[in-house]
């Protein structure tokens, strides 16, 4: 299996560390009521990035139709200074010498195209770091983005990591996606099409969602030649829309058992070339209720692992 450490030791001959970034300002289309209002059943983006920056001096959300952004500087130093001290520990307690930054929290396409080139320009700049990676979602990328990015990606490394969670459209209207399936293979293409890789995100154990459907999803992404996979659980956070329909008995968790079995036959699915990023996701917090197996990824990925190497996969 080709995970992102191996694929970046064969590429570049040492490890890359990638290094998540969380600039303030950033929010989401499903958020902020542009496409649909309350953002999908299961989010509460802080749980992905616990380093959320607190030195916003006062709450403001990005948009792409705003004119301009006083905040800019502000997320710049916010940038560096996040870079700088995650950097800084894995020189020193890993040796790492090449970085990858990955712009995680939220959808951070949306915002003006301004800001984001400045954005994504200091990130390039910044001391040993090979290229960058784009956290977003289908419906919030643009041609003059893929574009400019699409310039860096003739001598960096540039991923765009796109949220698809599933192909099915009866389960992004019940998870309040506030999008179809209909652009996503349109989307990917254009992305590739300029040199940039595509990263897919996709959740297991989706409301209504059978296995057979969790692996079509995967299926999909494979036929449309994506050059990454991440794959992970649906868990509950507190204060989400799911929490209320785990609360009332709507809503079944995903066991740890059927979830790595799915992992293994997704495992055997997916082309050698393709880089699998993640299998695993959980929220070490009390703000997790359910499932329990996503409080401790050490448990999780012990147990997966061990039934990968059951059928013969090393992960």
């Amino acid at each position: 299996m080709l995970t992102f450490g191996r694929y970046f030791k064969k590429k570049f001959g040492e490890k890359v560390r990638k290094i998540p970034i969380s600039i303030p300002g950033f929010t989401c289309p499903n958020i902020d009521g542009t496409v649909a209002k309350g953002g999908c059943i299961f989010c509460r983006n802080e749980s992905f990035s616990p380093i959320l920056s607190k030195q916003a001096p006062a709450p403001f959300k990005l948009h792409p139709g705003l004119s301009e952004n006083p905040h800019l500087e502000m997320q710049i130093e916010v940038l560096k200074k996040q870079f700088d001290s995650q950097v800084g520990f894995h020189r020193e307690k890993f040796g790492m010498k090449k970085f990858l930054v990955y712009f995680q929290s939220f959808t951070n396409t949306y915002a003006p195209i301004e800001t984001l080139k400045r954005l994504y320009s200091e990130a390039f700049r910044l001391p040993d770091v090979v290229g960058i990676s784009i956290g977003t979602r289908i419906d919030s990328v643009n041609h003059e983005i893929l574009d400019f990015l699409g310039e860096y990606a003739r001598e960096k490394e540039v991923w765009i990591e796109y949220g698809i969670q599933s192909i099915h459209d009866r389960t992004l209207e019940g998870i309040n996606r506030g999008h179809d399936s209909s652009e996503m293979e349109y989307w990917i293409k254009e992305t590739q099409n300029r040199g940039i890789k595509v990263c897919v995100h996709l959740i297991y154990g989706l409301p209504g969602e059978s296995e057979e459907m969790m692996l079509e999803t995967l299926d999909k992404m494979i036929e449309w030649q994506a050059e990454s996979i991440k794959i992970h659980p649906l868990y509950v956070m507190a204060h989400t829309a799911l929490a209320t329909l785990y609360k009332k008995g709507e809503y079944t968790p995903i066991t740890l058992e059927r979830y790595a079995w799915l992992i293994g036959e997704s495992m055997k699915r997916i082309p050698k070339e393709i880089v699998v990023q993640r299998v695993s996701a959980g929220a070490h917090t009390e703000d997790l209720l359910a499932p329990d197996w996503c409080f401790d990824k050490n448990i999780q990925m012990r147990y997966i692992r061990d039934s990968l190497r059951a059928t013969g996969i090393d992960y």
